[in-house]
């Protein structure tokens, strides 16, 4: 099974962080692949989330159970339905003195292998990709890093 795991710090705050990932709605306006996503059911910080991912010739339905720990700043993902064999990630969203650390892992594999095939040899390009690009959302909505000059 495919997995990747990644760590980075990025300046801006875990809440922030934390709120950009909790938004799944908006993931088609800036996530690669992402064609669409809604919720299908909320309840407290549980959620049941639909996503559309297309590439090439490929489109894929899934859904997934998303728990979501604001206080705890973490955010489970579950495989519900779909195209999938099994899914499941994770993002964690640690205080750093530079902001904040991100601790992402996703882990998967479909029940079609000729689709397995041709995501694996792109998978881990595919995923850092993806996680770049919440990096570029999040300086689109909260601005560039602040950098402190030294005074004089």
């Amino acid at each position: 099974m495919p997995t990747h795991s990644e760590k980075r710090v990025l300046p801006y705050s875990p809440r922030q962080l934390y709120d950009l990932v909790a938004d799944i709605e908006r993931y088609p306006e800036f996530l690669p692949w992402c064609v669409a996503a809604r919720i299908r059911e909320r309840e407290a910080n549980r959620l049941v989330a639909e996503m559309v991912i297309g590439f090439k010739v490929f489109r894929e339905r899934f859904v997934s159970r998303v728990k979501l720990d604001p206080d705890g700043r973490r955010i489970d993902v579950a495989y519900a339905e779909g195209p999938f064999k099994y899914l499941t990630n994770h993002w964690i969203f640690e205080e750093h003195p530079q902001g904040c650390t991100i601790d992402f892992y996703v882990e998967f594999e479909f029940r079609s292998r000729l689709l397995q095939k041709v995501v694996q040899t792109l998978f881990h390009e595919a995923v850092r990709r993806m996680v770049r690009a919440f990096e570029v959302r999040a300086r689109a909505l909260y601005g560039p890093p602040k950098i402190c000059l030294p005074t004089i």
